[in-house]
């Protein structure tokens, strides 16, 4: 492993560069480190192919950042990657769809299954409702369909 910390961010660089080139996309890269987590930002207009549909591609980008980045990164450290905003956004309709789900629940009195999910998106949604005391989230299904239920907490 390289103690240059400067060899994780170049790794996420080069292969976001070679990303964009290969989607024939418009755009610029930008690579930081805080020392916990080194993000790759793609920066353009008309992004869609970079995230794809429900964020597949950019999903894809960043377990690819990941797996080659991350080992050089050092232990514990993660490797993020957005494009103009799409994590954030994405994490607001995340949460919005848990208020509707939570809502539900509580309203029929019954669990409500949200959409299928990647891992990281339900445990976005794990840990935004837990301390919604009135009810429990877990996960049913197996990958690509693993999605999240939202239950009402059985008194």
């Amino acid at each position: 492993m390289s103690s240059d910390p400067a060899v994780p961010v170049e790794a996420v660089e080069d292969l976001l560069l070679e990303v964009v080139r290969g989607l024939g996309l418009d755009a610029t890269v930008e690579v930081t480190d805080d020392g916990e987590t080194v993000t790759g930002t793609v920066h353009g207009e008309e992004l869609g192919l970079f995230i794809g549909r429900h964020g597949q591609t950019i999903d894809a980008v960043q377990h690819l950042a990941q797996r080659i980045a991350g080992p050089r990164a050092g232990a514990g450290r993660r490797v993020a990657i957005d494009a103009e905003g799409y994590r954030e956004r994405r994490e607001a309709m995340l949460h919005r769809q848990a208020d509707h789900a939570a809502d539900d629940a509580l309203r029929y009195g019954r669990a409500v299954a949200m959409d299928a999910m990647n891992a990281s998106e339900r445990r976005l949604v794990h840990e935004y409702l837990r301390d919604h005391d009135e009810v429990q989230t877990y996960s049913e299904g197996d990958e690509p369909d693993r999605h999240l239920v939202v239950a009402p907490v059985e008194q």
